[in-house]
């Protein structure tokens, strides 16, 4: 989006799901609340992140399952989730069958690596093969392959009065063209494009020794992502800062909100961690200087679809406000309808 008379064309929002661990029915509806609320404000799509072992939603296909039966138009995305702790032909199946319940609105979005905290959680999750999982890109293929449609059986046909398939069903043609994979690395990025997926970008970068800033090493994802996918400058790319837009929020929010933000704003500083992980800062303010920010981010300026995140500790009333905000105010003013 190199200029502001260049509209956002696809505007959707992205929630981690918390809930109370002594009541975890009212965090999960509270999510399914909020993404009917997205589908009446107009948000073309209503993402679910993926936590383990954590308060967050843990199985966020299941959550969308329930989502698919109280919307009709919005589409539905995880972002993202960690292929580590999933076998690719189970998810598959799983990923299918949900986009058949949508009529064709999920947008499966994954990622790679080794599960965090691994050596306290392999003997429970891999306990005859932890040593020798394969926690590489290869597990992304599997899947890949699996919603395509590609055999994962070497059988087909009837045994007694069971009628087998080669591959997952049910199958979902248009399933496979919907995949995302978040990157934060230029490796990462390279390596989507060429396997024709879709390019997630979030808040977090890897630095990777190099000093531009964040906004900058960001666009550099996008630049490589493009120049490998066969799309080239069509390929899809969708960028997911956290906006907290005031313009509806009580003065009690405003001041929360702005405390969140100077809190977590130590850690865009610098690198952190081993992995040298850069993170952008949260924008917080009216829908017009968050506008503004946005026109002045260089990976920002090259995309045309967001997927703006809600902060992880607010209440249900906290994210109406800001949902609403940023469906009719912050969205406006950056071209969407």
């Amino acid at each position: 989006m190199p200029l502001p008379s260049q509209p956002l064309r696809k505007l959707g929002f992205l929630t981690i799901g918390l809930f109370d661990e002594q009541d975890p029915r009212r965090g999960h509806e509270s999510t399914l609340d909020i993404i009917e609320l997205g589908e009446r404000l107009g948000f073309d799509s209503a993402w679910l992140r993926h936590r383990h072992l954590q308060f967050g939603i843990s199985s966020p296909v299941a959550v969308l399952a329930a989502a698919t039966q109280r919307t009709e138009r919005i589409e539905l995305g995880t972002a993202v989730t960690p292929l580590g702790w999933e076998n690719p032909l189970r998810l598959a199946e799983d990923l299918a069958t949900v986009d058949v319940l949508s009529g064709g609105r999920l947008n499966p979005g994954v990622s790679v690596g080794q599960p965090i905290h691994y050596e306290r959680v392999k003997n429970a999750l891999y306990p005859d093969t932890a040593d020798v999982e394969d926690f590489s890109h290869r597990r992304v293929e599997r899947l890949l392959g699996a919603l395509a449609g590609e055999p994962v059986s070497d059988f087909e046909g009837t045994e007694g009065i069971e009628v087998y398939s080669r591959r997952v069903q049910p199958h979902s043609p248009g399933l496979r063209g919907r995949t995302w994979y978040g990157a934060g690395s230029l490796a990462s990025a390279r390596w989507a494009g060429e396997r024709r997926m879709n390019l997630l970008l979030s808040s977090v970068v890897k630095s990777e020794g190099r000093d531009e800033g964040f906004a900058e090493i960001q666009r550099s994802l996008v630049t490589a992502f493009r120049a490998a996918h066969p799309d080239g400058e069509r390929a899809r790319v969708s960028q997911g800062l956290v906006v907290i837009p005031t313009d509806g929020a009580t003065p009690e929010q405003r001041a929360r909100y702005e405390a969140y933000a100077a809190a977590r704003l130590p850690r865009t500083a610098t690198p952190q961690g081993p992995a040298g992980l850069l993170f952008a800062p949260d924008l917080v303010g009216t829908s017009d200087e968050i506008a503004a920010r946005l026109y002045d981010h260089a990976a920002f300026r090259e995309v045309d679809e967001a997927v703006f995140a809600l902060p992880f500790t607010f209440g249900h009333e906290d994210y109406a406000q800001i949902l609403t905000d940023i469906a009719t105010k912050l969205g406006p003013a950056l071209g969407w309808s």
